[in-house]
């Protein structure tokens, strides 16, 4: 509180009475109280950053004794190797001379650009990229809740016609390729995405043949 002091008032020479001096003292102890209620509840009320997340599928070690995994029919793998490289095949992985009789698999190179991995990406989950955009517009136009629309979104994206992203690695290949990969499968909306797989025998003598 703001307080006056009132000094003067004795009479000067000839009997003439001096004003009386005031001066003013401000009490700033409730301004500092006001000052700490105030931050307490702005630090109580406020709502901090949370740190984004990506979801990620990690493959179990299987049991002994485990049947053979199934036939990945709409899976497309990667294989990141040394000087940035990514190679890559679509579907079933076929050795040279397998059972089946069925022509071995090729591997084809592509790059990090927007005409490489991106583009492939784009190309290869066509149909979950074109159902996410009917849901969105669809949502806007029937004014659906933000959560029933991730909901649909995550469906679509989990769907067995969407396409199953598997990232394996050789022991030359860097942990920043592995993060720009998952950065693009993200970008590009696929949602089924596995990291982690090691490379069989057969994938690696291919890559090896590739990289020589």
């Amino acid at each position: 509180m703001a307080e006056i002091a009132e000094g003067g008032g004795d009479h000067g020479k000839g009997g003439k009475k001096r004003a009386k001096k005031q001066s003013t003292r401000v009490d700033m102890t409730p301004m500092v109280d006001l000052a700490f209620l105030l931050l307490t509840f702005f630090v109580l009320t406020s709502t901090f950053n949370k740190p984004k997340s990506m979801e990620l599928s990690l493959p179990a070690e299987p049991p002994p004794g485990s049947p053979p995994p199934p036939e990945v029919k709409k899976g497309l793998t990667f294989l990141l190797t040394k000087e940035d490289k990514i190679f890559w095949y679509y579907g079933q992985f076929n050795a040279v001379g397998n059972e089946k009789g069925l022509p071995p698999t090729q591997l084809t190179e592509t790059n990090f650009s927007s005409e490489g991995l991106h583009k492939l990406l784009l190309d290869k989950n066509e149909w979950a990229i074109n159902k996410k955009k009917q849901i969105v517009e669809e949502a806007t136009s029937k004014k659906w809740a933000d959560s029933t629309t991730t909901r649909k979104v995550n469906e679509i994206l989990g769907d067995k016609e969407a396409i199953t992203v598997l990232i394996k690695t050789d022991d030359q290949a860097t942990y920043r390729n592995a993060i720009d990969m998952l950065d693009e499968l993200k970008i590009c909306d696929v949602g089924k995405r596995v990291i982690g797989v090691e490379m069989t025998q057969s994938e690696f003598n291919l890559l090896k043949e590739k990289i020589k």
